[in-house]
């Protein structure tokens, strides 16, 4: 059954504040059937109703009725939310429930005071430092000298001493690698052979400091295809964390910052190998609906490009021109690639077509790994029951390889490797498997 519409009059005053907020049209959808609970990572771990995307909604709705405070309680059961949409490929009624929980987190965001030290390092985090490009690179320098010269070393068994969170926390730093991919913003690469298409690549922000080998491997995979490829110099943060904390003020003005970065005309596609970067820049325009027609429109005209390395190349005909990896591999699924863009076959496409690769599918792919962004920080016991079990998913498949196609999985997915039997294991992004299959081709 439906959830009924309630006269105006007949209930309390909303608990929402001023702004965007989970609204009807979306919520309605939910007919409580129940068939999102077992797509649900953390109802499969608690079995906690509230803690259901059906239990969510209903909370959110109590929220708007006025029947429940957005208070601490509502507070929990949201943060605990992954945002993985599994509940999405599940839902047989259509519910985006995407947009009801990053609105409902937007609310968060601007009616609920978190305690003083969440505020501090969380404004220092999204707004001094991601949307900061000389910050970012000047932290990640930081962060580098602290992996390369023993002080991690030295820190790291004092971290597990004082709080076993913490180690775990210090084991999820991103390694920052010896060049940064923001020294090649403003390239442009020249297509291999004759040039089939000119794009754009998004080489995002903390990728660009710990990914960079992932971003150079897209570059050349795309080139190898045919691809003039950009590398626009004014791209920076795209604002996909800021979105899932429900930061959606600073969210905008990073969109409009890369919508600017990449104009219409310029590309025949714009290029990101981050699954839930690449979610986000296709649902811009789900943050200019209440901005006015013009800005609506370009968001729209971007995000109609926008398309995940995966997706493109599996879409133009890809160069099959590779050399054999007498490896087996298996295939994590990101949540934002699979279940937000429904993407699932053209990773799959790609790695078949390589030869003497022994693909073998991940029981369970579909269930988030626990990293969704910072979740694996914020949420980190609830992260850690997702890895453990993961990675008994991938033990069973005796893979030497684990792909991925998102930054935030593959890091995840490092720290499961490095507890694991078999800690030598290689995690890698799917396309630079693809870049090696074609270096190791014959001539």
């Amino acid at each position: 059954m439906q959830t009924p519409r309630e006269e105006p009059g007949t209930r309390a005053a909303s608990g929402y504040g001023a702004g965007e907020k989970p609204e009807w049209d979306f919520y309605s959808k939910c007919t409580h059937c129940g068939l999102c609970l077992n797509a649900c990572p953390t109802y499969r771990e608690l079995s906690v109703e509230m803690d259901s995307p059906r239990g969510r909604i209903y909370q959110m709705i109590q929220v708007e009725r006025g029947r429940l405070p957005l208070g601490e309680s509502f507070v929990r059961h949201m943060d605990l939310c992954l945002d993985c949409r599994a509940c999405e490929t599940a839902c047989p009624s259509g519910v985006e429930y995407g947009r009801l929980i990053e609105a409902a987190r937007g609310q968060i965001a601007t009616q609920y005071r978190r305690p003083l030290l969440v505020r501090a390092l969380g404004g220092v985090f999204f707004h001094h430092i991601l949307p900061h490009r000389a910050r970012l690179v000047f932290a990640g320098k930081l962060l580098r000298i602290y992996q390369r010269w023993g002080f991690e070393r030295l820190a790291a068994p004092m971290a597990g001493i004082i709080s076993s969170r913490l180690g775990n926390v210090a084991r999820l730093a991103p390694r920052m690698d010896n060049r940064f991919f923001t020294e090649r913003l403003g390239v442009t690469m020249p297509a291999e052979g004759p040039r089939r298409f000119r794009v754009g690549l998004f080489a995002g922000c903390i990728a660009s400091l710990a990914f960079s080998r992932a971003n150079e491997a897209t570059a050349r995979v795309l080139s190898k295809n045919g691809c003039q490829v950009v590398i626009p110099s004014a791209q920076g943060c795209c604002g996909a964390l800021h979105v899932h904390a429900g930061l959606r003020d600073e969210a905008r003005k990073l969109a409009r910052r890369t919508i600017e970065a990449f104009p219409p005309g310029d590309f025949d596609a714009v290029i990101t190998n981050a699954a839930g970067c690449g979610s986000v820049l296709k649902e811009y325009p789900h943050l200019f609906e209440c901005e006015g027609s013009e800005l609506l429109e370009r968001a729209r005209l971007f995000s109609g490009r926008v398309r995940d390395v995966t997706e493109f190349l599996a879409d133009i005909g890809w160069n099959r021109d590779f050399g054999a990896m007498r490896v087996r591999a298996t295939y994590q699924d990101p949540c934002h690639l699979g279940h937000a863009q429904k993407i699932r076959s053209a990773p799959r496409r790609l790695l078949r077509s390589v030869p003497e690769l022994e693909f073998v599918e991940l029981k369970d792919n579909e269930v988030c790994c626990g990293s969704a962004g910072i979740y694996n920080i914020t949420e980190n016991a609830m992260a850690e029951r997702l890895l453990k079990a993961k990675m008994l998913r991938v033990e069973e498949t005796g893979a030497e390889i684990v792909l991925s196609a998102n930054p935030g999985c593959l890091l995840q997915l490092r720290a499961g490797v490095a507890q694991s039997s078999n800690p030598r294991r290689r995690v890698m992004h799917v396309v630079e498997l693809l870049d090696e299959a074609y270096r190791k081709a014959p001539g």
